[in-house]
């Protein structure tokens, strides 16, 4: 019988005799794709399996799951079955939720170095190309889907990228494979169903490769996105900044202004997109960029504006944009007595410990700033006020927000964290050895 071309051969750069792990959902594409990895004597001498997600949201999923456990019995494939449940209120619409669950399984399930496998074809790729296009997207986006790519802990492969739903149709009915249906695909309440269901299907019936160059243009933008990337990560390396923390190392989380303010606006944006893509956050949205451009970057030095999205945080100061999520504060009303014996675990996930002394002489009252406290540094005859000094000390804004204050138990500031120590307390710890130690979640 004759089959579609196979591009599964891994005699090449692409991590060849790794162990594949076949996402397998028991549709016709993932089908073929069993069917053919199972066929490569390679890929069986480098380990196959299946890992079906049972994503419980259909009245059929567990007949779903049987099924997949059959053909895979059958083709001497061992298959893991892994339920998940799917984030219905995450703001990223059902078909969202599933694919996040789904991939989250999928990293799990993984091994160190293991290659995933997916059924993606030709016609997805011309989906996702539009679905991209009509939302807006730049190059990045409109490049879609790539064969391979890194996928920790492991790869991710596509080996079926380039061919089109009916090969894989005329493979499956040659070799008489069996699949199951979801019903929900014939819908057309998901975006990407009505492209597959109606848009596409006229848009070939006037332009018959209208698959095959939705695709191509993909490919295109693909290969500009990879020219434009390498200048990218060069622009984004001359804008790092090292911090106090982290000494001549550029701190991942801090950008220079001046050097972000040199290069076009159009650079700035994918400068901007890649930066906050390294540090794992949500993507930066187009509003957020120009609330950037509009209101961070020319910002008075002396101002501390902000820009907010997803739970995450880009804020300016000085020449510094710092990006992180927006984590909790220390609770206002919180205090806590704190001998020095053990370290301290803080309400906002960081910790305050005494290194080199067993403990304090007397307990210390450790709290949240409140606004208006002064203290008495070494070598100074009067208190100053601790919004100066915090200033003086460079300790930028989303340190001080989670910033830890220690008094004594008649109330006079000790500590601001471990950078700001009062005269008596430094008296104390010198002749002991002993420091603070303040670790801060930001």
């Amino acid at each position: 019988m004759s089959s579609i071309p196979c591009p599964l051969k891994l005699q090449s750069p692409r991590q060849p005799g790794r162990p594949v792990l076949l996402g397998y959902s028991g549709g016709m594409d993932s089908s073929v794709l069993l069917h053919l990895l199972a066929a490569d004597e390679g890929i069986r001498a480098g380990g196959l399996r299946a890992i079906h997600v049972h994503h419980g949201l259909h009245a059929d999923a567990d007949a779903w799951a049987a099924h997949c456990q059959r053909e895979c019995d059958a083709l001497g494939v061992p298959l893991q079955v892994v339920h998940v449940a799917v984030e219905r209120d995450a703001g990223l619409g059902l078909e969202g939720a599933a694919r996040k669950a789904r991939h989250a399984a999928f990293v799990a399930s993984m091994v160190g170095g293991e290659i995933l496998a997916l059924a993606h074809h030709l016609d997805d790729q011309a989906e996702t190309f539009l679905l991209r296009a009509l939302r807006g997207s730049g190059v990045d986006g409109l490049a879609g889907m790539c064969a391979w790519r890194a996928y920790p802990p492991g790869w991710l492969w596509r080996p079926l990228l380039d061919q089109p739903r009916t090969a894989l149709t005329r493979y499956a009915a040659e070799h008489r494979l069996g699949w199951v249906e979801d019903p929900s695909n014939a819908s057309i309440t998901a975006d990407r169903n009505l492209l597959r269901n109606q848009i596409l299907p006229a848009l070939r019936e006037r332009w018959p490769a209208a698959t095959s160059a939705l695709a191509g243009s993909a490919a295109l933008c693909a290969q500009a996105s990879a020219l434009l990337a390498d200048e990218d990560a060069a622009c984004l390396a001359q804008c790092g900044v090292a911090s106090a923390s982290t000494g001549t190392t550029p701190d991942p989380a801090l950008l220079s202004v001046a050097a972000l303010r040199s290069l076009p606006e159009p650079r700035r944006a994918r400068v901007l997109r890649i930066w906050v893509a390294t540090l794992g956050l949500p993507p930066l949205p187009a509003r957020a960029i120009t609330r950037i451009e509009s209101e961070l970057l020319p910002a008075h030095v002396d101002a501390q504006p902000s820009c907010d999205w997803s739970g995450v945080r880009i804020e300016r100061w000085r020449d510094l944009l710092h990006a992180d999520r927006i984590r909790p504060l220390l609770p206002p009303d919180w205090t806590q007595s704190w001998t020095g014996e053990s370290p301290l675990a803080l309400p906002d996930g960081g910790r305050l410990a005494l290194i080199g002394a067993d403990k304090f002489d007397a307990p210390l009252q450790v709290r949240a700033r409140r606004g208006g406290e002064r203290i008495t540094l070494p070598g100074r005859r009067h208190s100053h006020a601790l919004k100066h000094l915090l200033q003086d000390a460079a300790i930028p804004p989303w340190r001080r927000v989670h910033l830890p204050l220690l008094f004594d138990g008649d109330g006079e500031l000790m500590a601001a964290g471990d950078r700001i120590v009062s005269a008596r307390l430094q008296a104390w710890l010198e002749p002991r050895g002993a420091r603070l130690q303040w670790a801060c979640v930001a």
